[in-house]
């Protein structure tokens, strides 16, 4: 019996292209929350043990400059997922429901920690070259920002694995029957 599976979950042919929403069983939005999520989370980490490490070491200096490059990256990333997860709310849910709702708590915790990391990103670039470790204020902002998108993506793990927001559905497929033979996108039978 064959072990692994691997073409039907690459392939796109077969599924239908829905814009900036991706392809039908491969959404954009998902995919591209997670780095920013990680990187806001790794950030604030490198800034406390930056703080922490005071300023008789080398470290406290290169934790906060790596804090600063993985806050640009992770909002490099932010924007392209709140494009795609804003446009995402506006095509796949219906205003008054209980997933819209619940979609308006996601957005409006994550683009507040979009726009507070913008903030972020601007005062460690203004303090980059002037501090030998995170300024404690900085510090504070990050942590703030990482349990604002730790907050958020409860949400959004709300609409995908509870409410089935934007995921096709398997149903009595054939891809839980036994079988040597893989069923590909598009392909019934």
């Amino acid at each position: 019996m064959r072990k692994f599976s691997v073409r039907p979950a690459l392939t796109l042919k077969g599924r239908t292209f829905k814009g900036l929403r991706g392809w039908s069983g491969k959404p954009l939005h998902p995919p591209l929350t997670d780095f920013p999520i990680v990187a806001y989370i790794f950030g604030a980490a490198f800034d406390v043990i930056s703080l922490a490490g005071g300023t008789g070491h080398t470290f406290p200096r290169e934790f906060w400059h790596a804090g600063t490059y993985v806050f640009i990256g992770g909002f490099a990333v932010a924007l392209l997922a709140v494009l795609t997860g804003l446009w995402d709310a506006w095509k796949s849910s219906e205003a008054g429901t209980q997933a819209r709702r619940t979609i308006n708590t996601h957005a409006t915790i994550m683009v507040t920690a979009t726009v507070l990391a913008l903030a972020d990103i601007v005062w460690r670039l203004n303090d980059y070259h002037s501090h030998a470790t995170t300024p404690a204020g900085i510090m504070a902002l990050s942590l703030v920002i990482a349990a604002l998108v730790s907050l958020g993506a409860t949400f959004g793990g709300s609409m995908v694995y509870e409410y089935g927001f934007n995921v096709e559905t398997a149903g009595d497929s054939p891809v839980w029957h036994k079988s040597e033979e893989d069923v590909f996108p598009g392909r019934h039978g």
